[in-house]
């Protein structure tokens, strides 16, 4: 009750404050796009003659802004709102007069310093007081002509995030340590109450506008986000065109051993605006051929990406009726599974590969039969008090396969698994901003999360492995943010996590003949109760020192179906289903001089009840005790000249845990990734040509010992270093026609990657890809 009275208070706050303005100078301002449309809420940055900034203002609905609190002089102004270049203008005010201005903003695709998912508004990134990464239309482009796995894609580009596992399956891919939260366009992919370690790749990256990647527990999203957030935001219609898009067709294969390695990629986009309707219509068919490692060798390892089927159809339609409102539909499906010749024949760990020879699979194919994603919103902007409202309905359907095995750990007998997810989902969101001073500017964020999530892994022979468990999610929430002296920004939040697992009466899976080792376990609800709270603040006033701390906490109910499925009392009242409260504190900096950009941040995050997943007997096992992870991150770009960029990056995380007798151990890699750095020269002689050549090294990381039977635990295994080069190009013919080449593994190197390495595993002791070609022509109309 109290946390939502704390809520209702302030939203009342917002009704109970005006506008107040005192007087020196006039100055007002007119911002539209280059069709004539007002622009709501873009922020101006004024600076003065030395570039001070002096204060930031925002314009209302109908495109204004007016100010009358600075002093007479030379000033710079800066205009920057999402999807539009940001434009600056220089003005020259005076006593006793009233300056008028007016801007004209044209649209770039490729802006990429404003963000979405970090307050579920569209804001600066100067102003959020957190770590971000953010991946737009060309880099996602360019990362495609070298691997279309977007898992992999991530993996080589986000600090912070492991590595791809060259597998369809995101196992030990966490950020920072922690299980991140997948969303695609705001709709959650992951599957926290059973990790199938599926939800990174769950679309084609043709379909993507662009990746916001927020770092960092964070309380404004919920469940699973313990990690972050990684955001998907799907393509959105051109403007000013009634009937366009772009075709591409692409080939990629081994180049040392091409036999059998051929694959194409077919890919259509339509898109167009007719008056107040516009639409996006997408298909994309990819199939990879037959993966070989450096040597010639066969990948065959189970859910892996050779001879894998995807298929991609994304629809999205928007109807604005009027200035103030837009009402958008989408649905996007997403199917990726492997149809292989080809049987793994079991290696030895750290001695010899598993390799594929030719064979028949008996089960099905695994992979991701089907993602389902099927959302309604609607917008509007024009609210009393200059409130905006986001409602968006939800409905996502997810199955994923996970490999046949002849002879179960977990079960009796042969037998595979699929992990079936179902969610529906509102979520209302409502922003009113208002000023009492020049000096003292602030918005407040709130609304309402209802999630239903509905997850259950079964065998496909009809035994239930983890029951079906239906959780219930109500969370209203409310986000505060101050723009103090116009250069320095605090933010706030609470949210109220109210949750309910209802779980039917079940018996855990039999272990021997005649249901021997199945226990049978009375159901019942399981309720979560959580006050979650954030608070942050960034000092922005100077582009070369642009500092951050902050403190935001985490929830997820994570691995439950993992405890359930492991019972060994009679009732759930007995099993240890606590929820994972992550606190994650953060200091960090980003900084603009001449040529360079840097940003650095350092960060801890604790839970007092975490769920490491330790092989116990044979059994990954979530162990329930307090966790520490820490560790860093650095980057650094230079824009040398117009045609050479250069940059690099570098993180390192590490984590322990606690257990009963104070003892603390090392985290294994399922969690914890092996210090990664990446670095890149691109190349632009013209408007016609790109190249760049990236670095993506992983280090060593050997924490543990072998188990008394001399062989190393699952996860456990010790990780060797791992130096690989990449090179993608890009060639525009003319403006209808350009060629995109990349070559994955450029030096064609003999390694293992990161998840192979630490698994110790025979059966996944599997090499990476060797030097692989991909060629994509597009034309666009």
């Amino acid at each position: 009750m109290k946390q939502l009275l704390l809520f209702a208070s302030l939203c009342l706050l917002t009704l109970s404050l005006s506008f107040a303005q005192s007087q020196k100078v006039i100055l007002k301002g007119l911002i539209i796009d280059d069709k004539g449309a007002p622009l709501q809420d873009v922020t101006i940055k004024v600076l003065d003659s030395i570039g001070v900034r002096k204060t930031i203002l925002k314009t209302d609905q109908r495109g204004q802004f007016v100010t009358n609190t600075l002093p007479e002089g030379n000033y710079k102004l800066i205009a920057s709102y999402i999807g539009y270049k940001e434009t600056t203008k220089e003005v020259q005010l005076t006593t006793n007069t009233a300056t008028q201005i007016e801007f004209i903003l044209s649209q770039d695709i490729a802006l990429n310093e404003v963000v979405i998912t970090a307050g579920r508004k569209p804001e600066s990134i100067d102003e959020v007081p957190s770590s971000i990464s953010i991946l737009n239309a060309q880099e996602v482009k360019e990362q495609t002509n070298v691997n279309p796995s977007i898992a992999t894609i991530l993996g080589n580009t986000i600090p912070g995030l492991g590595t791809g596992t060259n597998k369809a399956t995101n196992s030990g891919q966490t950020l920072r340590g922690r299980q991140v939260l997948v969303l695609i366009d705001g709709i959650p992919q992951s599957t926290p109450l059973m990790n199938g370690a599926r939800d990174i790749r769950t679309l084609d990256p043709a379909v993507i506008e662009r990746v916001e990647v927020i770092k960092g527990a964070t309380s404004i999203y919920g469940n699973g986000s313990g990690g972050g957030i990684i955001n998907f935001i799907t393509k959105t219609p051109a403007v000013g065109k009634r009937f366009g898009g772009t075709t591409s067709i692409g080939t990629s294969g081994n180049l040392v051993h091409p036999s059998n390695t051929i694959g194409y990629r077919i890919s259509q986009l339509f898109e167009g605006s007719i008056d107040k309707f516009s639409y996006v219509v997408s298909g994309t068919y990819n199939y990879t051929g037959v993966l070989k490692d450096a040597k010639g060798e066969v990948n065959a390892q189970a859910d892996g990406l050779g001879e894998n089927n995807l298929y991609n159809t994304f629809i999205k339609l928007a109807y604005k009726p009027n200035e103030h409102s837009a009402l958008t539909a989408s649905y996007n499906l997403f199917r990726s599974v492997q149809h292989s010749d080809y049987v793994n024949v079991v290696g030895k760990y750290r001695e010899r590969p598993s390799i594929g020879v030719k064979g028949d699979d008996p089960g099905e194919p695994a992979g991701t039969p089907y993602n389902h994603n099927v959302f309604l919103s609607y917008h509007h902007d024009a609210l009393p008090y200059r409130t905006s409202l986001d409602i968006t309905a939800y409905y996502n359907r997810f199955v994923s396969m996970n490999r046949y095995v002849e002879q179960g750990t977990a079960w009796y007998g042969p037998g595979q698994t699929k992990i079936q997810s179902f969610k529906k989902g509102l979520r209302l969101n409502l922003n009113t901003p208002w000023a009492i001073h020049d000096d003292l500017q602030a918005e407040l964020t709130y609304g309402l999360d209802l999630l239903n999530d509905r997850t259950n892994q079964i065998l496909t022979d009809g035994r239930v492995y983890i029951p079906d468990m239906d959780m219930v999610n109500l969370a209203p929430y409310a986000q505060l943010k101050l723009d103090l002296w116009n250069h320095l920004v605090l933010k706030g939040g609470v949210r109220y996590e109210n949750a309910n697992v209802k779980v039917k009466d079940f018996n855990t899976i039999a272990t021997g003949p005649n249901g021997e080792g199945s226990i049978a376990v009375s159901g019942g609800k399981i309720p979560y109760h959580a006050t979650m709270f954030n608070v942050g603040l960034r000092y922005n006033k100077y582009d070369f020192l642009n500092p951050f701390i902050s403190f935001s906490q985490g929830f997820a109910i994570n691995e439950l179906g993992r405890i359930l499925r492991r019972a060994t009392q009679s009732t759930l009242e007995s099993i240890e289903t606590d929820p994972i409260i992550t606190n994650n504190y953060e200091l960090g900096i980003s900084s603009r001089f001449d040529i360079f950009h840097l940003t650095a941040a350092y960060y801890i995050s604790t839970s007092k009840f975490g769920a490491n997943l330790v092989d116990v007997g044979g059994y990954l096992v979530p162990q329930r005790e307090p966790e520490r992870v820490y560790g860093y991150e650095v980057t650094a770009d230079a824009f040398l000249s117009p045609q050479w960029t250069v940059g690099a990056s570098y993180s390192f995380v590490e984590g322990k845990s606690e257990q009963e007798d104070g003892t603390k151990v090392y985290m294994n890699g399922i969690r914890i990734a092996p210090p990664k750095a990446t670095a890149y020269i691109a190349f632009c002689p013209s408007s016609e040509f790109d190249l760049k050549l990236n670095w993506v090294y992983t280090g060593d990381r050997n924490r543990f010992e072998p188990r008394s039977n001399g062989l190393y635990a699952n996860s456990e295994g010790p990780v060797d270093a791992v130096s690989l080069l990449n090179l993608s190009a890009l060639y525009r013919i003319n403006n209808k026609f350009s060629l995109g080449m990349g070559v994955e593994n450029l030096l064609n190197s003999s390694y293992y990657p990161v998840v192979s390495q630490y698994r110790a595993i025979d059966a996944e002791y599997v090499r990476g890809n060797g030097a692989t070609l991909t060629m994509n022509l597009s034309y666009n109309f």
